[in-house]
């Protein structure tokens, strides 16, 4: 059998590279520029005659996620070889990054004195399971429990599971619907003048004496959604009311927000002298709303937020059945002197 024997190259042919128009590029690219200048500029919420949107307000709440997103336009601009497209996608892509990425890193504490350890949780309408509630109290031993949405019958529910032989102090201000809050102690509490203002939801405001270290003041925060253009500007005046640190206490701030860590309002208060505890242990990215649903929650709105002479130890994040909020734990270390 004679083999026929066929002489030549094979050549294959050569590859087209992906090309993208620079029109479709900046459509893609030209988003993210736009969120990262809101974001760092702290324009978030504001509609086009600079006022106060809701709309602006929640979307805000997604940088997180556009920070992802934002890696899918750099190849599309890489594509389009226009130097100015790729450099402003690039640019975007980094600067997201910078603001969300730090929440997942923590830091060292460096407190050495005292635990304090915090138990916030919003008990939608007073529909939180008072039984897992009561359970949490008891398997993560805190020193406080932030309660929002706080009704008098879930006040009932609390006692009925046994909150009162875990925690025997309290400062309540119980209320119908979404308006009632309430701080329960495991340490005796002196009620502290009020701040909050007109219209919103009830924030109480205690001194706890812990067995040592520094007087602690704890603040039960709830503050209104942003659901409008005039809740809106509403939960800026609740965040702005806020109190700041102070040098002769350590103050902690704790409960359900309804802003994240990309709303300027929220960055404000922490300019005030505080931290927030989850983005110090790295847990900065634990979404705790809308919980309960057939997929997981998706925003951080629940924080505790510490005097920033204080350090954050752990954190986490819990569900209760019968809440729209994951509960959220904090163990801080207190300064050992003021």
């Amino acid at each position: 059998m004679t083999k026929l024997d066929v002489g030549g190259e094979i050549v294959s042919p050569p590859r087209r590279k992906l090309r993208v128009s620079p029109l479709l590029a900046w459509v893609a690219v030209a988003p993210f520029a736009v969120w990262a200048a809101a974001r760092l500029a702290g324009l978030d919420g504001l509609d086009g005659a600079g006022r106060l949107s809701a709309a602006g307000v929640a979307l805000m709440t997604g940088t997180p996620y556009v920070a992802a997103a934002s890696l899918l336009a750099v190849p599309i601009a890489l594509a389009a070889r226009r130097p100015a497209v790729i450099a402003v996608a690039g640019a975007a892509s980094v600067l997201l990054a910078a603001v969300v990425l730090p929440r997942a890193a923590g830091s060292t504490p460096t407190a050495g004195g005292p635990s304090l350890r915090i138990l916030t949780v919003n008990l939608f309408f007073g529909a939180g399971d008072a039984a897992t509630v009561v359970d949490l109290v008891r398997r993560l031993r805190p020193d406080v429990l932030n309660t929002q949405e706080l009704t008098p019958k879930a006040v009932e529910a609390l006692d009925a599971a046994g909150v009162e032989r875990l925690l025997p102090y309290r400062r309540l201000e119980a209320g119908p619907g979404p308006s009632g809050s309430g701080i329960y102690a495991r340490h005796p509490l002196t009620e502290a003048p009020d701040f909050a203002p007109e219209g919103g939801h009830n924030m109480p405001r205690a001194r706890l004496a812990l067995p040592s270290g520094p007087p602690v003041e704890i603040v039960d925060v709830h503050t209104l959604a942003p659901l409008s253009g005039a809740d809106a500007a509403q939960w800026t005046a609740e965040l702005a009311a806020l109190p700041a640190a102070s040098p002769g206490v350590v103050r902690v701030l704790a409960g359900d927000f309804n802003a994240s860590l990309d709303h300027a309002a929220l960055r404000a208060v922490l300019g005030r002298g505080y931290a927030d505890a989850a983005d110090a242990t790295g847990d900065g990215l634990a979404t705790t709303w809308p919980a309960g649903r057939r997929y997981p929650p998706l925003i951080t709105i629940d924080h505790v937020l510490y005097d920033e002479r204080a350090s954050a130890v752990s954190t986490g994040v819990h569900t209760v059945p019968g809440s729209d909020h994951r509960a959220l734990f904090a163990e801080l270390r207190l300064p050992r002197s003021l």
